[in-house]
């Protein structure tokens, strides 16, 4: 059935295919996770999409700092192509040192 562990509840995958949409409504209520085991290995997580967008997003002060160094380096008003353009130049750079270090 069902164990505790510090991490959150863990139930094996049988139990959470037949009572998925009891146990989706758990751990969105929670706010908690749910580790899902096959034959006593740890296979997958379910967790509310709150707690996932909070681990998923970047916070803002993350994106603040990414926003201010993209001024600094007036990379901020490139398009997608001039951003694909750098990273195959950058790309070509970084394979030719390496072929120079290799010799």
């Amino acid at each position: 059935m069902k164990t505790k562990k510090s991490h959150g509840m863990v139930v094996s995958a049988l139990r959470a295919r037949t009572h998925f949409g009891s146990l989706l409504r758990r751990v969105e209520e929670e706010r908690g996770s749910l580790v899902i085991e096959k034959r006593g290995t740890p296979r997958a997580v379910l967790l509310s999409i709150r707690d996932y967008v909070r681990l998923a997003a970047p916070e803002p002060e993350v994106l603040k700092a990414v926003g201010q160094e993209s001024k600094e380096n007036r990379t901020d008003t490139l398009s997608s192509r001039e951003i694909d353009q750098l990273i195959r130049n950058t790309r070509a750079i970084h394979k030719a040192r390496a072929r120079k270090t290799k010799r």
